[in-house]
């Protein structure tokens, strides 16, 4: 299934699948399985997914603006100040990811680092004056990469607070925002239903949905997922997709579904904004996505963003890495990628996990 989502992204080009990347997509063996691999030559701007400086001083100063910082909000700009020039210097866009499917999340299913030394020695070979890095490492979903990494002197760096929910049987079904979930979707007009494949008309709905909450509401930085990609990914069987659509057949809530290796996350969100806040449209994109899960008996990886939402409904905080090779590079790039890992693990890390950013 993801070989053949592989394949396609491949033949359609990274920006034909993602709207605001420009990065040049490929693929590498690594150990026993081919994984994608981008390439960005330096460029800034364009989605988190690819580049580094969008995700930690871009993002980071968009959501500064949207989340209550209080006392923290004058240093933490000051801080993005710093960092944006100690990136630049480290010219971190300069960079070749593995395994980096251009989801907010990469799920690295049961790989617990086979073959990657071999695979970051020939990817230095071929990008000698390329970072290499690799997205989305936790110690929930895969546990035991992160410590693989950092013995093969990779620079770990802090990247994000995620949301998951180990049983959903034991920390979701019995509270009562499921059952209040479950209410609004019985007396709600729409109708759920799955698809087992996607039409262009339906394709393009779902993309626009998605855009509408992702990045419309939220960010621009945040992955734009064009209609080729939800198509794409739901011929392979990478995603199953599950709609609510109104009397006459309009979607107007969408819930995309990636799962490897009985965990699942949920990359594709979306519902029609200007609808009434009343119809709950969020809540039942969250209920087709939870309630597969729970169905599936699968562990939910809720990715990062809507604190409060995400815990009320049984999710616990797992902070996220990005790992980083940088041994190949001259010694003032490594030191600035050194320095950012040191400077988010004493000062990022703490802030997150004590107000659940």
């Amino acid at each position: 299934m993801t070989q053949a989502m592989l394949d396609a992204m491949v033949a359609r080009g990274a920006s034909g699948m993602v709207a605001n990347v420009s990065t040049v997509l490929s693929s590498l063996r690594v150990g026993d399985r081919t994984l994608p691999v981008t390439r960005d030559d330096g460029a800034l701007g364009g989605s988190y997914v690819c580049s580094p400086h969008s995700a930690y001083v871009l993002y980071a100063r968009a959501e500064l603006g949207m989340v209550d910082a209080g006392r923290f909000a004058g240093p933490a700009r000051a801080a993005l100040v710093g960092l944006d020039g100690l990136l630049r210097c480290a010219r971190v866009n300069r960079i070749v990811h593995v395994g980096n499917w251009m989801l907010s999340t990469n799920l690295n299913e049961d790989w617990r680092g086979e073959g990657i030394a071999a695979a970051r020695e020939e990817l230095a070979d071929t990008h000698p004056d390329h970072l290499i890095g690799i997205r989305s490492i936790d110690d929930w979903s895969s546990p035991g990469l992160r410590q693989v990494l950092a013995a093969d002197r990779w620079i770990m760096v802090p990247s994000r607070q995620i949301w998951v929910v180990d049983d959903l049987a034991r920390d979701w079904r019995p509270r009562h925002n499921h059952d209040n979930d479950r209410r609004l979707v019985a007396r709600s007009p729409l109708r759920i239903t799955d698809l087992p494949w996607i039409g262009d008309r339906d394709a393009r709905r779902i993309a626009a949905l998605y855009a509408m909450l992702y990045v419309d509401r939220y960010s621009a930085l945040n992955p734009i997922l064009t209609p080729a990609f939800i198509e794409a990914s739901a011929r392979t069987g990478m995603m199953t997709y599950r709609v609510a659509r109104d009397p006459v057949g309009t979607i107007l809530s969408v819930a995309g579904m990636w799962e490897r290796g009985g965990v699942m996350t949920p990359p594709v969100v979306g519902y029609d904004t200007a609808r009434p806040r009343r119809e709950g449209l969020y809540r039942i994109a969250s209920w087709m996505f939870m309630e597969r899960a729970l169905q599936a008996g699968w562990r939910l990886h809720g990715s990062a963003g809507a604190a409060h939402f995400k815990r009320a409904r049984g999710a616990r905080g797992v902070i996220e890495w990005n790992a980083y090779h940088a041994r190949h590079l001259p010694q003032g790039r490594r030191a600035a990628v050194t320095a950012l890992a040191g400077l988010l693990r004493r000062l990022a890390v703490p802030v997150m996990a004590a107000n659940g950013w």
